[in-house]
């Protein structure tokens, strides 16, 4: 068991939001654990970070599996006796379609990534978060613009991430006698491979196809680390943090 630094635990921490709040984490100070599909992006990740192996843990894990998310908490426990922070991050989206067109593979693909996923870890770091010394820590899920209004042809997303809004109020609520806060940062349009085609022009509600401006990834990095930072008293239950041009307010 290493050092009693705090400890953060990232969800698909091998590419875009994932990687770069990881790196921020570390620079901070943190403790980080590496979980995501890819051990190899993960090594990435560690490396990119200039961090001592001490302060990091790499551990290949797909969140939609039980097994998996114990073994990843079950290491986590065993290296550094203890967990404060678990951001939620992992996910992923499938090609846009019409409601009456979407598979129920690629339903359930999205749906367990993020919602599945999401809750598998903060059941398992809420035991471990009630029950260490001291007690408490926090969770951050990674919601976005689409738990607030829909994209066309995104009712998978748009229903996983509604839900994680779900997930987050009734974390909230049940970790209250332990010192356990929850809170959700909502990203709109950050610069990654993700969101690049932005760049190139994306349905609109109207018909269209648009190019939206993105942001660089520093201000959402900055805004985990900010909630990350405050005492276990205080939560931010929700932040958005977007590009000031998108059509979020108004869209549809």
């Amino acid at each position: 068991m290493e050092s009693p630094r705090k400890v953060a635990l990232v969800t698909g921490a091998g590419s875009g939001i994932g990687r770069e709040s990881a790196k921020g984490l570390l620079g901070a100070g943190y403790a980080v654990v590496l979980a995501g599909r890819r051990g190899e992006a993960l090594e990435v990740t560690a490396r990119e970070s200039g961090a001592p192996a001490s302060q990091v843990l790499v551990v290949p894990t797909d969140v939609t599996q039980l097994e998996d998310v114990r073994t990843l908490f079950a290491r986590t426990r065993e290296k550094f006796g203890r967990l404060d922070l678990l951001f939620n991050n992992a996910g992923m989206n499938v090609p846009g379609v019409s409601v009456e067109d979407l598979s129920l593979e690629n339903w359930r693909s999205v749906v367990d990534s993020i919602l599945t996923g999401s809750f598998l870890c903060t059941q398992e770091a809420f035991r471990m978060m009630k029950n260490q010394s001291p007690r408490g820590g926090r969770i951050i899920n990674n919601g976005s613009v689409s738990a607030h209004v829909p994209r066309p042809h995104g009712a998978a997303y748009t229903a996983a991430k509604h839900a994680i809004t779900g997930l987050t109020k009734s974390t909230a609520l049940d970790g209250r006698p332990y010192d356990i806060a929850c809170g959700q940062i909502d990203i709109g349009n950050a610069d990654t491979a993700m969101a690049g085609r932005m760049k190139r022009g994306v349905a609109q509600a109207d018909g269209s196809i648009a190019v939206e401006p993105t942001m660089e990834l520093t201000h959402v990095v900055q805004a985990l680390l900010y909630m990350a930072s405050l005492p276990l008293d205080v939560n931010v239950p929700s932040l958005m943090v977007m590009a000031t041009k998108m059509p979020y307010i108004g869209r549809g």
